[in-house]
């Protein structure tokens, strides 16, 4: 399943439809938290309680409830969670979408009685292509002052047509490199822009700290993921992309989870370390490898960037030239990629994108 989200343009009463329908249904969802954890009745229907809300709906806020209390005994979430950020979810059944009128439609409660809106979107191209799959539930929430639509997509999986391996090593410096099976490598990203666009916001944070402006810094903050996130969405891409164009069939990641406490840095790049998703950019290539068919698995990183393709011997590199005394030498980065390709995978399983 992908989300597609989808800017909804609402006038100035289905704006306040809008708000009203949200607070009504959070404030349903944590009030059925309640009422489930002290009752322990599981057994509802929307003929159980009172809202001001669609019978669909109030199904919707059944199941967001019996998630919110699941996830606490799972230990997911330390607390049981207590919604508050306006929102609202629609089943499959109950809205629908005009791309080229640029709207979609949902019902709400008007005057006491269920009524469909339709309210105005901005469908981009790549918005339309995703969701000609099956579609999920819809759900419409308030982000940054805007009212985003989020469809649930379930798309069908491309058959693989390739048959070659590709290793992916992901940096700092050299945000990822890549190498085929044939000795095809490719660099992508730029990791001194990254730093230098990471330094510019800490620097403007700490001039608004001293000014005493945390409403600010707080937008700022979500300016900078919103560029991370952009420029991971656009490395995962090209990576994908020539994956494709060279028939690969299998992409190969270092299982990164430990990194921030295992890995060896510079001083000047610690920072950088511990502030960049490398989970994030790890999930964007496998989601966008499982809609070209290919399947992505995980190795073991250590001496990935250390062990000579060539010999087998250990090696330090000095900077991003490593050197073997075989004769073998290569950019550090292109080494791991390198040893990625035939070291095995996690536990003897390949993760499917």
């Amino acid at each position: 399943m992908i989300t597609v989200q989808v800017k909804l343009l609402p006038t100035r009463e289905q704006l306040y439809l809008l708000e009203r329908t949200s607070k009504e249904y959070i404030s349903c969802v944590n009030s059925l938290v309640q009422l489930i954890t002290e009752t322990g009745n599981t057994k509802l229907t929307s003929a159980s309680f009172t809202a001001e809300l669609n019978s669909s709906v109030k199904n919707e806020a059944i199941r967001a409830a019996k998630s919110v209390i699941s996830k606490h005994k799972k230990k997911v979430t330390k607390t049981l969670a207590v919604l508050k950020k306006p929102t609202t979810s629609w089943n499959n059944q109950n809205y629908s979408f005009d791309v080229a009128a640029g709207q979609i439609s949902f019902p709400v409660i008007v005057n006491g009685k269920s009524t469909i809106i339709e309210v105005g979107a901005i469908f981009a191209k790549y918005q339309v292509e995703r969701l000609s799959g099956k579609l999920g539930s819809l759900r419409i929430s308030r982000k940054n002052g805007k009212w985003i639509a989020q469809i649930a997509v379930q798309e069908a999986l491309a058959l693989p047509t390739g048959a070659a391996v590709m290793g992916v090593d992901l940096g700092i410096k050299v945000p990822a490199v890549a190498v085929i099976e044939s000795g095809k490598t490719k660099f992508f990203g730029n990791g001194r822009l990254n730093k230098r666009m990471k330094r510019k916001y800490r620097a403007k944070r700490s001039a608004l700290g001293k000014a005493k402006k945390p409403h600010v810094i707080k937008k700022l903050s979500n300016k900078e993921q919103r560029w991370m996130r952009d420029t991971d969405h656009k490395v995962s891409r090209a990576i994908v992309d020539f994956a494709v164009r060279n028939n690969v069939a299998t992409i190969k990641l270092e299982q990164l989870d430990n990194i921030r406490s295992t890995a060896r840095t510079s001083r000047k790049n610690n920072h950088s370390l511990h502030s960049w998703s490398f989970y994030r950019l790890s999930q964007y290539i496998e989601y966008k490898a499982r809609q070209a068919g290919i399947l992505v698995e995980y190795v073991n990183p250590a001496y990935t960037s250390q062990i000579c393709p060539n010999c087998n011997t250990l090696n330090h590199a000095e900077d991003r030239r490593y050197e073997c005394e075989c004769g073998f030498q290569a950019h550090r980065d292109r080494v791991g990629a390198m040893n990625i390709i035939n070291a095995p995978t996690i536990s003897g399983n390949s993760l499917s994108a």
